[in-house]
């Protein structure tokens, strides 16, 4: 089996960074492959312009950046994402990554009256990296809008299942160790049983 591994964070000595490389060692303990998407590093562009409102009219074709991080997903088995919480929710990067690559004809199709899910079928698993700690979360209910708008927001209107959701926390203030072990166990174990890809 194969994971695509989205990594939205401009420092590759970054704990974000470390994460996603857990995750991919993980995967590869158990017989699996997986490659890294590093958005910041590949220079992915962010903002939805004119060709992408295009695009989501049904007027144009997706550009060739979107087109390759849609083959990307496409060939994978799952999708994991791995990203800081800035402002309680995913960072600029990777919203717009959702944003251009996550496109009418793609991902969904909306004909102005009706929304047909495409993406049925997809996995995801998704690991956030929190300054502030899990009662923060839960005491503001900021983990359960996260939950309204990246779960249900994105994955399930496009009819993917987010098999987990990670919220690593309190990640300025403790040993990281913990937080890496995590990642590893999440790559390891995200097929579950299922044979690795021969």
């Amino acid at each position: 089996m194969h994971a695509l591994i989205v990594v939205a964070h401009h420092d590759p000595q970054s704990l974000t960074h470390a994460l996603a490389r857990q995750v991919a060692e993980g995967l590869a303990s158990a017989g699996h492959s997986s490659e890294i998407a590093d958005l910041a590093s590949e220079g992915f562009d962010p903002r939805f312009g004119l060709a992408d409102h295009a695009v989501h009219r049904r007027l144009a074709a997706p550009s060739a950046d979107v087109l390759k991080e849609q083959s990307r997903i496409d060939r994978a088995d799952a999708l994991v994402l791995v990203y800081p919480i800035y402002w309680w929710s995913l960072p600029a990067l990777l919203k717009g990554w959702v944003e251009r690559v996550f496109s009418n004809g793609w991902a969904f199709d909306f004909d102005g009256t009706s929304t047909v899910k495409k993406l049925r079928g997809m996995k995801v698993h998704l690991i956030s990296v929190a300054g502030a700690d899990t009662a923060t979360f839960e005491r503001h209910g900021y983990g359960a809008a996260m939950r309204v708008q990246i779960e249900h927001g994105i994955f399930d209107y496009c009819g993917a299942e987010v098999l987990g959701s990670t919220l690593l926390d309190d990640s300025e203030g403790l040993d990281p160790l913990r937080h890496l072990q995590h990642a590893h166990a999440v790559g390891k174990n995200l097929f579950g049983d299922r044979q690795a890809a021969a």
